[in-house]
């Protein structure tokens, strides 16, 4: 599937949005309850491209691209998650959101988690998809560095495709157009000096004082649902299982077929998972 021919029939709005320092790349398309959906270390919203058609028949979607990621302004310093959580906050607030349902991938995950026990307010329902925040498995936190700065550092298709092919159960699964999407984002002047920024979440001083710590899902409030994938390269599923345990109300899913994207690879699951999940929990059928 093409990223944007899955897309381009809908009515959406791909535009920048002024948060504070940050000209943050913002997608916007649906009407409805807002769904937020945020991407992964070193990603883009193009991450979420094969589920906006789905999830925009029932929600406001919107995806964008977080500080120091994609074709958001850079960053010349460490970006720890409460910067990541005040970020999400006020562009809640600059788009006129006033609560919504939030679904966040590895560092998406990580932020909801941690959005969702400081602003219990201004969260409905979590989906968090092979979600970060928990774990600091010294051989993962290395592969994940020297893989995003060497593609950042020098991306040719070959060091890109590496990056991605990481993140997949099927490496097949990693199409040109894909490699050529963050390659665009990898190849702008001054992004490989953001990435090192991005990668300090990999430093295991600087991961150990942000990790979701069991006061932060003790105070989650919103139903959550963790989504774990039968070859996760940054963990085994037991791990999202203690997640889904420590939240109140959090429930487990299982999907077989993918690796840290199961948006992506086994995009049809996972957005029946999904939508099915926000209609129980809501009262409305999607």
């Amino acid at each position: 599937m093409s990223i944007w021919t899955t897309v381009n029939h809908l009515d959406y709005t791909l535009r920048h949005v002024d948060v504070g320092p940050w000209h943050t790349r913002v997608l916007d398309v649906g009407t409805g309850p807002a769904l937020i959906l945020m991407h992964g270390t070193g990603g883009h919203l193009e991450a979420f491209t094969h589920n906006l058609e789905a999830l925009s028949r029932e929600y406001r979607v919107i995806a964008y691209d977080f500080p120091g990621h994609g074709y958001t302004t850079f960053t010349d310093h460490d970006l720890e998650i409460a910067e990541y959580v005040a970020h999400l906050k006020e562009l809640m607030s600059a788009l006129g959101v006033e609560k919504a349902h939030l679904c966040g991938e590895s560092l998406g995950g990580w932020v909801a988690l941690k959005f969702a026990a400081t602003h219990p307010d201004l969260v409905d329902r979590l989906v968090l998809n092979t979600p970060g925040g928990t774990m600091a498995t010294p051989e993962v936190m290395h592969r994940i560095r020297t893989l995003s700065q060497a593609a950042a550092d020098n991306p040719t298709p070959e060091a890109v495709r590496t990056r991605l092919e990481w993140l997949m159960a099927d490496p097949a699964t990693v199409t040109d157009e894909l490699v050529e999407v963050r390659r665009g984002v990898y190849s702008q002047p001054g992004f490989a000096d953001s990435m090192r920024h991005i990668l300090c979440l990999q430093d295991p001083e600087i991961r150990a004082r942000n990790l979701v710590s069991d006061e932060d899902f003790a105070a989650i409030e919103a139903p959550a649902i963790v989504i774990w994938t039968s070859d996760d390269p940054s963990g085994p599923a037991g791990a999202g299982l203690q997640m889904a345990e420590a939240i109140p109300q959090g429930e487990f899913q299982l999907i077989e077929g993918a690796g840290h994207w199961p948006q992506w690879e086994q995009h049809a699951t996972y957005n029946k998972t999904m939508l099915e999940f926000l209609a129980r929990n809501s009262g409305s059928t999607p």
